[in-house]
């Protein structure tokens, strides 16, 4: 093997080792591109409501964080909290990285909210006045699958938990990494092999 050739050859496996692995978003909503209202139905495909109801808010329409665009209020305007629950997602075999942002309700009542994933699945007990925080999950999933992301507050008194905005993105994987450092080593004995002749 030459020297211009090994020279190539380490520098297209130096450049595929330092390239950061991507990561694909599956899933992301913020709210924004739905109307405010009560007691919401029409998510345009993204999500669905059942045994209840959630409400649309922010952007000056019972807006508790103002600036903060629009939200999902999950205890709705019925008394009863609906389940919230993204369209079904193709996800393959493999890990996803799960993110939402939750708030208590401002409003003085503590709330729990049930999230759900695939096998993933805990529940959130949020006062009043508990901050707007990022929750991060990693899920794994041992086979392809048709999974929804489901928020069920467990409240009833049309003051629930707030949430911002959810997404559902891969974990980059750490074999196309192992593969290249394989690779390398391959050449390293190669190299050794024609110096050794």
């Amino acid at each position: 093997m030459s020297v211009v050739t090994k020279t190539l050859c380490a520098v297209a496996v130096c450049g595929a080792l330092s390239a950061p692995a991507q990561s694909a978003v599956i899933f992301s909503d913020n709210f924004d591109s739905y109307p405010a209202t009560t007691n919401a139905t029409d998510f345009g495909g993204n999500w669905t409501v059942s045994n209840g109801t959630v409400d649309v808010i922010g952007n000056g329409f019972f807006d508790f964080y103002p600036g903060n665009g629009l939200y999902i209020d999950l205890d709705g305007s019925t008394s009863v909290s609906g389940d919230f629950s993204s369209k079904a997602l193709n996800v393959a075999a493999g890990s996803y990285t799960l993110e939402f942002v939750l708030s208590g309700s401002t409003r003085g009542e503590s709330n729990t909210v049930d999230v759900s994933f695939g096998s993933y699945s805990e529940t959130f007990t949020l006062a009043s006045n508990d901050p707007v925080v990022t929750y991060t999950r990693t899920v794994n999933f041992a086979s392809n699958s048709l999974a929804s992301v489901v928020f069920k507050n467990g409240g009833g008194d049309n003051m629930g938990a707030l949430l911002f905005n959810v997404s559902v993105t891969t974990v980059p994987e750490a074999e196309t990494a192992a593969m290249m450092l394989a690779g390398l080593g391959l050449m390293g004995s190669i190299v050794r092999r024609r110096k050794s002749r």
